[in-house]
């Protein structure tokens, strides 16, 4: 099992990313929360990682904590979430969001994250609230106040909130309604998904 990489980072376009490490390149796929802790290209990075074994790939998912690979862990032992989910999940909602949803009961907040049926989030409710008893004090990596600039933000940003499980009209839309001249793709999704979960 591979648990954990260091290596530079030579690829990030949400959700995949490319970390070479001593000539060996990883491709992974990360939550948002990780991209927005993620230093420039180029730069060394340290990711934990999960790995799954499917018979037609392996996937390789990336983390910038512990805490998060272990949040993501627990989300995909619930009947009916994938790591994809898991993923839209951790990119869509902090843990301190994720938290207080589970403990109100909040059905309505977590059906607006992509793949998220009123029937996962009351699965979800159930089987995470003994899991979160005495944790909502943990928090996942913030977003990081500057963004890299892409060649195209806007599609950059339309492209990643597709991959995290929107349909590509839903993710354009939510990218239109955000966009503002100079913000970068990180800077446009983390916008945009906050403004799908408010």
């Amino acid at each position: 099992m591979i648990g954990r990489l260091r290596g530079k980072l030579i690829l990030k376009r949400a959700p995949q990313l490319l970390v070479d490490v001593n000539g060996v390149g990883y491709e992974l796929e990360a939550p948002m929360s990780t991209f927005y802790a993620l230093p420039e290209i180029g730069a060394e990075v340290l990711l934990h990682t999960h790995l799954v074994v499917r018979e037609d790939a392996h996937l390789l998912f990336g983390f910038a904590s512990e805490a998060e690979r272990g949040f993501f862990r627990n989300l995909i032992k619930i009947n009916g979430v994938g790591a994809k989910m898991g993923l839209a999940i951790l990119s869509g909602m902090s843990f301190d969001a994720f938290a207080r949803c589970i403990q109100e009961n909040d059905v309505a907040s977590l059906v607006r994250l992509p793949g998220v049926g009123k029937k996962t989030a009351e699965r979800l409710i159930v089987e995470m609230r003994d899991k979160l008893d005495g944790k909502s004090e943990i928090s996942l990596p913030r977003p990081a106040d500057a963004a890299p600039k892409a060649d195209d933000p806007l599609a950059d940003a339309v492209s990643a909130l597709v991959a995290l499980g929107y349909k590509p009209n839903e993710a354009s839309r939510m990218v239109r309604g955000v966009s503002r001249d100079g913000l970068g793709s990180e800077e446009l999704i983390r916008q945009a998904l906050k403004a799908a979960a408010g």
